[in-house]
């Protein structure tokens, strides 16, 4: 036998013996899939956090952030420092560089340092108050509660909701706010869904290599599975003249004849669709910025400062409504070093607060393009080559719907998007209604951007923007991934029937 004719005997060989193996699974991730257009893993978005929480009341509202920092104990610097609210009532929250909070009532000044479970159901209460709470205990993690962002707040206080959408809340042990909701509709949806395609049965905690290296595994296994199935179909297939049986394919039995044709039809989208995943996994790090990241420290110019008018909060809650803004959330910023108030009402919406400078306080809509550009500067020690105002998305931000998985993350225009002369050709986007790095991407970033989201998601804006029609492909196209993939299990379990009875 000549090398090549053994070459294309061992293709052959891993695509039948990979897609033995392979075959259920790739059932299992098109049918998850499908589920995941429309029903995404369990993430409490901004909007729905600040949606719950009642606006602040200049009228009892609430000690100055100076005062009540000094009466409670709390040394600055601090990373973040926000006024919200926790069970109804306003609490300043305090974020150290260490990454632990600290939380101090903000009508008395008194730290608060035991989320109890009866703590736990009154928060939960607040945040759905026409439903009824029963308390479920504590819970470091479970199948809803992997993402990292909690790390700060576990244990986690569980709350079953019963109403008419029932829930389940996970209230931070550390501050008392809702974290995580997830209802129950969603729960069972995603045992057919997000749990089930993210093989999450397999992880145990946030940090989880063994399930990490599982998927990719798994994932490598399909990619090799699809890749060898194209080669196998395209060298099967008589695109001149036919078989003896007048047909194009040379498979008589009925599943491997819909399993070459529709493989022929499909495969091109089924290894797109496994090696996209695969690259979702950053295998070996290889989307992984490479050179120097942002320095937001400089940037900001300094942790948060609390003294002055910016520190009175009856006199910025009074002057916001006098805009008719109602503000249920303020944080504490800097920009370039200049102090200012981030505030947020119910909908999402944001007011830049700043001091005048002539004994009164300024509020702004958004930043100007040459404030941002004047921080911007700072954030590596290299040339802004090119800076463009954004008033539309382009292929790097954008926003998703909330049941996609990066769904939580605001996307807001207009925003500056600025372009560094770095060996990494660092790419920033910066939100000018709040002054955030919104998204930061060198070139490796940019390619890993392409080689999972796009090809596993189809998700640029203008594909975005056709959201029914883009749904339907996406149906259609998975639905003959799932016909190559269901034809090939009942060929893989014909073939071990076979091999069983041989071996006996």
């Amino acid at each position: 036998m000549s090398v090549g004719a053994r070459a294309r005997r061992l293709t052959y060989l891993v695509h039948r013996w990979t897609g033995v193996g392979g075959c259920l699974l790739m059932v299992l991730w098109f049918v998850s899939g499908i589920v995941m257009l429309y029903v995404g893993y369990p993430k409490l978005t901004p909007w729905e956090r600040l949606g719950a929480l009642p606006a602040l009341s200049a009228e009892q509202c609430c000690l100055p952030l100076d005062a009540a920092l000094a009466s409670s104990g709390v040394k600055l610097p601090a990373q973040s420092m926000t006024l919200t609210s926790i069970r109804g009532q306003a609490h300043f929250l305090i974020r150290d560089h260490g990454g632990a909070y600290r939380v101090i009532d903000a009508r008395t000044s008194r730290l608060v340092s035991d989320v109890d479970a009866q703590a736990a159901q009154d928060e939960a209460l607040s945040f759905m108050p026409t439903a009824t709470a029963s308390y479920d205990g504590l819970v470091n993690e479970d199948r809803w509660t992997h993402s990292g962002r909690l790390n700060a707040h576990r244990p986690l206080h569980v709350v079953q909701m019963q109403g008419e959408q029932p829930a389940t809340l996970y209230v931070s042990s550390t501050t008392g706010q809702v974290v995580m909701d997830a209802p129950l509709s969603q729960q069972r949806w995603n045992y057919v869904g997000a749990w089930l395609h993210w093989l999450y049965i397999f992880r145990f905690q946030s940090s989880d290599p063994v399930w990490s290296w599982l998927v990719i595994v798994l994932s490598a296994v399909g990619t090799v599975s699809a890749l060898t199935g194209i080669y196998v179909g395209l060298r099967r297939w008589r695109f001149n003249g036919h078989y003896k049986t007048g047909s194009r394919t040379p498979y008589r039995a009925p599943w491997m004849r819909w399993h070459h044709i529709a493989g022929l039809l499909f495969s091109g989208f089924v290894f797109t669709w496994i090696f996209s995943g695969l690259m979702s996994m950053n295998p070996l790090s290889v989307f992984s910025a490479a050179g120097e990241r942002p320095i937001t420290m400089l940037y900001y110019g300094g942790a948060p400062g609390a003294g002055g008018m910016l520190g009175d909060m009856r006199g910025v809650i009074a002057s916001l409504r006098q805009q008719d803004f109602a503000v249920v959330e303020m944080e504490w910023r800097r920009l370039k070093g200049r102090p200012y108030i981030l505030a947020r009402n119910a909908a999402g919406d944001s007011r830049l607060v700043m001091d005048d400078g002539a004994g009164g306080l300024q509020i702004r809509d958004r930043w100007q393009e040459a404030d941002i550009l004047k921080a911007a500067a700072q954030l590596l020690p290299y040339p802004i080559v090119d800076s463009q105002l954004m008033t539309q998305y382009d292929s790097y931000y954008y926003g998703r719907q909330p049941e996609a998985m990066n769904g939580a993350i605001e996307r807001r225009l207009p925003a500056l998007r600025l372009d560094f002369d770095d060996p990494g050709q660092t790419r920033v986007y910066i939100d000018l209604h709040t002054g955030d790095l919104a998204a930061s991407l060198d070139h490796r970033q940019r390619i890993g951007r392409w080689l999972f989201n796009f090809l596993h998601s189809w998700d640029t804006p203008a594909m975005l923007s056709t959201t029914a029609w883009r749904d339907v492909v996406l149906i259609l196209l998975s639905l003959g991934g799932l016909l190559v993939s269901v034809t090939g299990v009942v060929i893989a379990y014909v073939r071990l029937r076979l091999w069983v009875k041989a071996l006996k």
